[in-house]
């Protein structure tokens, strides 16, 4: 009966734990949101309990590695981290929701393995990174930040020179731009740009929203 009580205990928590960085990512309307990330801690969970297991039943008999089945499970997760990373011209996205699946995987082997401790605290310093450091990065990073974004605009002539004036007016270099006809008055422009140093975001978006003509600017990525 303890048996049974420890297992449930395990999965529950790393369902528990996985849901906590799921949360976060969904949240951030990530590819891997809240049951990608739920998902793989119970699964890795479920390997490492299955390894402790075989271990203890074929103990003595073999020279079995309880550690073998979660190596796999680490190697393994790379390819569904690769799945959310997305190439976007010069920009890459899913960098961070591909390193929250590994440590999620990590967390889920470590709730199956009895560690809960360890596990636990991961899990608050992964949420507490991936949620409030992300303000902060932006602040210290001595990169040029780079600005994703879908505009909806009436596609008509001089609307995209509008739009490269507003960039130029503010020192915005356009690194990569593409279309999408959403019907035969609207045009979906994807533009990806990259900002002068400390420069605010909203405002590009603000500025180019308040063109006429232009429906909507999201920032995405």
């Amino acid at each position: 009966m303890y048996y049974y009580a420890t297992v449930l205990f395990k999965l529950i928590l790393a369902g528990l734990l996985g849901a906590l960085i799921g949360y976060e990512r969904e949240f951030s309307n990530r590819p891997a949101g809240l049951r990608t990330n739920i998902l793989t801690c119970l699964g890795a969970a479920l390997i490492q309990i299955l390894s402790l297991d075989i271990f203890a039943k074929y103990s003595g008999l073999t020279g079995l590695d309880p550690a073998r089945l979660g190596a796999q499970v680490i190697s393994g997760i790379g390819f569904l981290g690769a799945g959310t990373i997305i190439n976007e011209g010069v920009t890459v996205r899913g960098l961070t929701t591909a390193a929250g699946l590994w440590v999620v995987a990590c967390i889920g082997l470590a709730i199956g393995n009895g560690s809960y401790f360890a596990g636990i605290l991961t899990a608050l310093f992964a949420f507490i990174t991936l949620k409030a450091l992300k303000s902060l990065e932006g602040r210290v990073s001595l990169k040029s930040p780079y600005l994703n974004m879908e505009i909806k605009l009436e596609d008509k002539p001089g609307q995209i020179g509008k739009i490269g004036q507003i960039l130029g007016h503010m020192n915005a270099n356009i690194k990569n731009m593409h279309f999408l006809e959403q019907n035969k008055e609207v045009l979906n422009l994807y533009l990806a740009v990259q900002c002068p140093q400390h420069t605010e975001k909203h405002r590009i978006v603000e500025a180019i929203n308040n063109l006429e003509g232009v429906y909507s600017v999201e920032e995405v990525g």
